[in-house]
């Protein structure tokens, strides 16, 4: 029998457009399990041709973040090319399975309802990891040797992923915004201003749990910007918040905060070292740096001899550890990656101000992730965590799907 293309058959354009974008939510929204959520993904790919039909058009409002991706991408392969050990290095070029998804986004995703609803998604699930975590206070966990991760298997992913839906929550709480009316119960349950108080205070109290500076001090940061940008009247109420937090925190909250800038702390002086380190390897590599995956390998050599660790998983920066293992080329092109993005949603976020329309909140909010994501970044290798990176792409794919296209 054949299969009708009408509008209410089973290959309507409609239908595939759901399956496109139910699809790509689904890789998000799996991350509690990276096998689940790369079948999920794996699946997306080779639906793209079906769910992706006619809408290559799409891509065109997302050329300039194609354009970073695949210079990105191209160094990458240079830096593989010219790595001292090409055969460890060549796994890295695997990650054109995680930048795939910024084509995929920009076909799945078209304008503000489908946008939002990805957020809706993304608030949701990071407010069922929120509260995983907080529930592995009840069998022991939460001090520095057995800190809670929620459903991933380390503390910086569960840090990492609630950072960027956390800054997209906050961003909606600072310009309230519903975007068009929806008929779906579960959509009207996500946007109930219960709900998303619910979210931000599940997410802030997991995030303050799982003990990780660098996401508090990159929270910190971009909340700074968000009040001193949008709401400066409120810039009074932080001292004092400040101070309530210090006094009612649990004390393993309070010591770890007031730990930050103390170099009589190992793991600050670690990542002093590991810097260092990273510095001699650009000077000897700066331009292809000295290998994707050979850090771990090659620290060693490198390394301080003060340093408490003669050997280290990455340099715990994301900046550094790009421009040590790919080079500076390579630097400039996750830069000018993260840039697009950025600039994109910024310019986003006037355009709406000054038109009085559009939804500023999720330009906004999409700002404030990449600006957290990035403060982050200088004290974690959280662009290596497959799970961050997923969000991170989506976050700055989203500022051009707001794009309205056929």
């Amino acid at each position: 029998m054949a299969v009708s293309g009408g509008p209410a058959g089973p290959a309507s354009p409609e239908r595939r457009e759901r399956w496109g974008f139910g699809l790509y939510a689904a890789h998000l929204a799996t991350l509690f399990g990276l096998a689940l959520s790369n079948i999920v993904l794996g699946v997306a790919y080779l639906a793209a041709p079906w769910s992706g039909r006619g809408r290559l058009a799409r891509l065109d409002r997302g050329r300039p973040l194609l354009a970073a991706a695949g210079l990105y991408y191209l160094f990458l392969a240079a830096a593989v090319a010219a790595s001292a050990e090409p055969r460890e290095s060549l796994g890295a070029l695997g990650e054109i399975f995680a930048l795939g998804t910024l084509p995929l986004a920009l076909l799945a995703l078209r304008g503000e309802r489908e946008v939002r609803r990805l957020v809706d998604i993304l608030a949701a699930a990071g407010t069922l990891f929120a509260l995983h975590g907080l529930a592995q206070y009840l069998v022991g966990y939460g001090d520095l040797d057995r800190r809670i991760r929620g459903p991933f298997s380390h503390w910086m992913t569960f840090s990492g992923v609630l950072l960027v839906i956390d800054l997209l929550l906050v961003a909606q709480a600072v310009i309230p915004g519903r975007g068009p009316a929806e008929s779906g119960r579960f959509w009207r349950l996500a946007r109930h201003p219960a709900s998303r108080a619910v979210a931000l205070v599940a997410v802030n109290l997991a995030l303050a749990g799982s003990l990780t500076r660098s996401a508090w001090v990159a929270a910190l940061v971009a909340v700074l910007a968000l009040v001193a940008g949008r709401a400066p009247r409120l810039l009074s109420m932080l001292l004092p918040a400040a101070l309530a937090a210090l006094l009612f925190a649990p004390v393993p909250w309070v010591a770890r905060a007031l730990s930050i800038g103390s170099l009589s702390d190992a793991s600050n002086y670690d990542r002093l070292c590991m810097l260092a380190a990273g510095g001699r390897v650009v000077a000897e590599k700066p331009l292809l740096g000295i290998g994707p995956d050979l850090v771990r390998q090659r620290y060693p050599i490198y390394r301080d001899e003060t340093a408490p660790r003669y050997r280290v998983p990455h340099l715990h920066n994301s900046f550094a550890q790009v421009a040590a293992e790919r080079g500076l080329l390579s630097l400039v092109a996750f830069l000018a990656l993260l840039g697009v993005g950025g600039i994109e949603a910024w310019r986003g976020l006037r355009r709406a101000e000054r038109e009085g329309r559009g939804p500023a909140d999720l330009y906004l909010g999409a700002t404030a992730a990449l600006v957290g994501f990035a403060v982050a970044g200088l004290f974690e290798h959280n662009w290596g965590d497959a799970e961050v990176q997923r969000v991170v792409l989506a976050v700055l794919a989203l500022p051009f799907c707001l794009r309205e296209t056929a």
